[in-house]
């Protein structure tokens, strides 16, 4: 079975290589433009390269069907897309986030390079079906300059920046990873991989 993700077009990130590696992996991805087309698709993939706000401007359309698929499809949040699940962000200003994940979206700390560019380990916190066959200390490609901070326990991994930073979160058949798995070479298709056996097992 070839699961069919819809990658949303919401005008952030890198759309094809996102595409590439989820088909890579056994999907059937495709980049979705309208709403009415995320009712067939089996998951969801949110990708992510830019500001909150004018993602959450642009992701507008999407909102409400968003929320309603998030009780029976899976859905993976990259990056900035991941950080779009929480309440707020105080990116250029406070702004709101889907409320699907509990907690807020800051600023890296001011002792480090911002944005932070480049390959990081991650420490496993608890053990998950999209972390299979990954071990503590695999490196993993990050490229941001905020970081989710969770109020509820939904950290699966971390990595360290200047100051611990939820690497992998889940909630529900929500899933997210602040790194860029499509772009973290075998370490990051297997993330993808394991994902797409989730999609197939729901």
């Amino acid at each position: 079975m070839r699961p069919k993700v819809a990658i949303i077009d919401f005008g952030v990130g890198n759309l094809r290589s996102a595409q590439k590696a989820f088909e890579l992996n056994g999907a059937n991805a495709v980049i979705v433009k309208d709403k009415d087309t995320l009712n067939t698709c089996d998951a969801i993939v949110l990708p992510g390269v830019g500001a909150f706000c004018d993602a959450m401007n642009n992701l507008n359309p999407f909102n409400k069907l968003l929320i309603e698929n998030s009780k029976d499809k899976l859905i993976f949040g990259i990056c900035l897309g991941m950080q779009l699940f929480f309440e707020q962000s105080e990116e250029n200003g406070l702004h709101k986030g889907l409320k699907l994940m509990k907690g807020g979206v800051v600023k890296l700390p001011n002792n480090v390079k911002i944005p932070h560019i480049g390959w990081n380990t991650i420490d496993i916190k608890t053990e998950n079906n999209l972390l299979k066959g990954i071990k503590s200390k695999e490196y993993f490609y990050f490229v941001h300059s905020y970081y989710a901070l969770p109020s509820e326990e939904i950290t699966l991994a971390t990595t360290h920046y200047g100051v611990e930073i939820p690497a992998v979160v889940s909630k529900g058949n929500m899933v997210g990873t602040q790194f860029h798995p499509e772009k973290s070479g075998k370490a990051g298709l297997r993330i993808i991989d394991n994902f797409v056996d989730l999609v197939r097992e729901m």
